[in-house]
């Protein structure tokens, strides 16, 4: 018996050790060797929506100054790209090289193009106002999905929405046709999807979860799995498929939903998080007043493979 105890603690030792040792494998190599977070600036009130174009550049919102933030990649200034800019939150870029806005002013998806010119896409679903587009994801296709919980603000007149569900909703490739994509969520936020815009990520930062999908060819959603027991604000996923949440700092959660890593950030929330610069290779987060870069030996998916 003394035999077959011994041989069983040396087992389930073992599989402890090889447990440990491969989620610490997975954290090797993420952050790249010697970097250290930076504080780009600490000017704004509260940033959010960071989002890479085709060149590196990073564009994010500070969304009580009414303000989008352009990060110059090739001289490392920043510099108002727009300003007013619709109370913008979530940032992404189309495939033609136009900034999507979640323009929270008005409760309107913006389409801008590098002059800063807008076009609305949507002003209302059915006729209802949307109660306040948030964050934004673009699959291969074109089509746009994009968070819709209800925060009320203090420059709206309305004080209660006019939609009840916090929603999320898909807007086709031809800008014709929105459908509501998930329809049980409590406030719904971060949203990434990945490259093959086979599975999509959506935060409910209402009920602290992060769920997965798996897309249609039509843009609808299935299979809702549970990803991880954590919420957050905004969200972005790396080459190796790592899922990175936002709240306290920068969580990153491996294809499993297993933690594997914790980015501190010494502010009171860390809003959102994207890759950007001109390997991709650079992590960018928003946090209160402030604009964060972390180099990185992963990089992002968006103009990478």
């Amino acid at each position: 018996m003394q035999i077959m105890k011994t041989t069983i603690q040396f087992i389930t030792t073992v599989f402890c050790s090889i447990s440990i040792i491969s989620c610490k494998s997975q954290t090797v190599g993420l952050v790249a060797d010697g970097a250290e977070l930076n504080q780009l600036s600490n000017e704004y009130s509260f940033t959010e929506g960071p989002a890479a174009d085709i060149n590196g550049n990073i564009f994010f919102t500070d969304q009580p100054n009414d303000k989008i933030i352009k990060w110059n990649e090739a001289d490392n200034t920043l510099s108002v790209f727009k300003e007013p800019a619709g109370r913008a939150n979530g940032l992404y870029f189309d495939h033609e090289g136009n900034l999507l806005a979640a323009a929270d002013n008005k409760n309107e998806l913006w389409r801008i193009n590098s002059n800063g010119l807008v076009d609305t896409l949507i002003t209302n679903f059915e006729g209802k106002k949307l109660n306040g587009p948030n964050d934004i994801w673009v699959d291969a296709k074109g089509g746009i999905y994009f968070t819709d919980p209800y925060y009320q603000r203090p420059y709206w007149e309305r004080t209660e929405p006019e939609i009840t569900e916090n929603r999320v909703y898909y807007l086709s490739p031809d800008m014709k046709n929105i459908t509501i994509a998930v329809n049980d969520f409590i406030r719904p936020n971060g949203i990434i999807g990945t490259p093959d815009s086979k599975t999509l990520y959506i935060a409910d930062i209402g009920d602290g979860k992060t769920y997965s999908y798996s897309i249609n060819e039509d843009g609808s959603l299935k299979n809702k799995t549970l990803f991880t027991e954590m919420g957050s604000d905004g969200m972005t996923i790396d080459n190796k498929g790592n899922v990175y949440l936002t709240g306290e700092g920068v969580t990153i959660f491996n294809l499993k939903g297993e933690k594997i890593h914790h980015i501190p950030v010494n502010e009171e929330w860390t809003a959102n998080v994207t890759f950007g610069g001109k390997n991709q290779n650079i992590l960018f987060i928003t946090a209160k007043g402030s604009i964060y870069t972390l180099k990185m030996n992963v990089h992002g998916v968006r103009y990478h493979d």
